[in-house]
Formats: C-alpha cells, sequence, structure tokens
C-alpha cells in the first residue's frame, strides 16, 4: 500500500478536492482524480526532505511575537516613506550583504519568509558557498542596523530553534 499511495490521507484528499472543485461525478474526472491522487503522493515522496525538527516551543513563540510586532512597525514605516514624502531627506533604496551563520534549509527557508513578509524588505540572493544572504531594503539608513537585526534579532533564534 505504502509503494503506490506512500500518502493516503493526501491521495484521498487530492481525489475528494479534486471531485468537489469540478463539481461532478463524470467518469472522465473521476479518472482524473485517482490519477492526480496517485500520481501527487508519489512525486511528493520523491523530494525526501532533510531531516529535521523545531526545536524549544517558548523561542517559537518569542520569534514569532518578534516578527508580528516587526512587521507591524515596518508596515508603519513604508506607509509613512509612502504617504509622506520627506524632501530633506533623500530616500535610499539598497542591498545590503548578510553573512549568517545557519545553513540549515528550514532555518534559512523561515528567514526567507520572515524577511519577504516584511513590507519594505525582500530576500534577493543566499550565497551557499560563503553564507552571505542579500536582501533589499526601501530605505536604507544604516547598513549595520540591518545586519545586526538579522543576524541578532533573527538568526539567533533561528538556530536555538532548528540546531
Amino acid at each position: 500500500m505504502t509503494r503506490w499511495l506512500p500518502f493516503p490521507r493526501i491521495s484521498a484528499i487530492l481525489f475528494v478536492v479534486w471531485l468537489l472543485l469540478n463539481q461532478t461525478l463524470a467518469p472522465g474526472h473521476i479518472l482524473l482524480a485517482v490519477m492526480l491522487a496517485v500520481a501527487a503522493p508519489l512525486l511528493l515522496a520523491r523530494l525526501e526532505p532533510p531531516a529535521g525538527h523545531a526545536k524549544r516551543p517558548l523561542t517559537i513563540i518569542l520569534l514569532t511575537w518578534r516578527v508580528l510586532v516587526d512587521i507591524t512597525n515596518s508596515n508603519i514605516a513604508v506607509a509613512g516613506v509612502i504617504l509622506r514624502p520627506d524632501r530633506d531627506h533623500q530616500r535610499r533604496a539598497g542591498f545590503v550583504h548578510i553573512p549568517l551563520t545557519t545553513r540549515s534549509p528550514y532555518a534559512l527557508a523561515t528567514l526567507a519568509c520572515i524577511i519577504t513578509a516584511t513590507p519594505g524588505t525582500i530576500w534577493v540572493d543566499y550565497e551557499s558557498a560563503s553564507g552571505i544572504l542579500i536582501i533589499h531594503v526601501l530605505d536604507l539608513v544604516d547598513e549595520q542596523a540591518w545586519i545586526n537585526t538579522i543576524t541578532q534579532r533573527y538568526e539567533r533564534l533561528l538556530l536555538e530553534i532548528f540546531e
């Protein structure tokens, strides 16, 4: 059973969802639902994600709180940049190169979500050989402040959670 259906619950859900989305029990759609329910989990099983799990639930809660506060503050700051352009202060967007310690794919994926979800910043590139993360910042005033924010505020907690 596990050879043809490595994730039977996912197969069942895919089968039902396909039929619900198409609102029909026509033989052709039933056949397509079966094919999807068998093929998709087989492809998913080939991905073989690296072993790992999150640790320290209190650290996860702290990280979540920090991210929510930072996203709120960033929304306010970006709204200020857009709604009240300061003629005296030249806004300067730019790229920041941040050296990271972590190599955990789970920590890096989480950090990518945090950075991209924060208004005014976006994950641009990660050079795995050197561990350098490149982000783009809408209003780059202090590059070192961004480096400290990413490494001290986020990466340190991600290291506790995933390594």
